[in-house]
C-alpha cells in the first residue's frame, strides 16, 4: 500500500466516523426532544405554559427583529446633524 493510498483509506474513514457520531447524535437530539414533549403533555398546566412559551417566542422575534431590521442612520446624515448643530451653537 503506498501512503497516497493509506491517507485516502484515512480521509474516507475519518468521513465514515463523522458522519456517524452527526448521526447518534442526531437521534439523540431527537429522542430528547420526543421525551420533553411529551412531559409537556402530561402536565396539567399545559396552556398557561403554551401560553407562556408564545409571550418568550413574541418578545424573542421583537428582540430579533429590533437588532436586524432597524436600519441605521446614514454616516452622511450623521455628520450632516452634527454639522447642523455646530453651527447653531456658534450663532448663539
Amino acid at each position: 500500500m503506498t501512503r497516497a493510498t493509506e491517507r485516502a483509506e484515512g480521509v474516507d474513514e475519518r468521513a465514515v466516523l463523522l458522519v456517524a457520531g452527526l448521526a447518534e447524535l442526531t437521534v439523540s437530539t431527537v429522542g430528547s426532544a420526543l421525551g420533553a414533549v411529551r412531559g409537556l403533555l402530561r402536565r396539567s398546566d399545559g396552556a398557561e405554559l403554551a401560553a407562556q412559551a408564545e409571550h418568550d417566542l413574541l418578545a424573542r422575534g421583537r428582540l430579533v427583529l429590533d437588532r436586524y431590521a432597524t436600519v441605521p442612520p446614514a454616516h452622511l446624515e450623521i455628520l450632516a446633524r452634527r454639522a447642523l448643530a455646530r453651527q447653531a451653537a456658534d450663532h448663539v
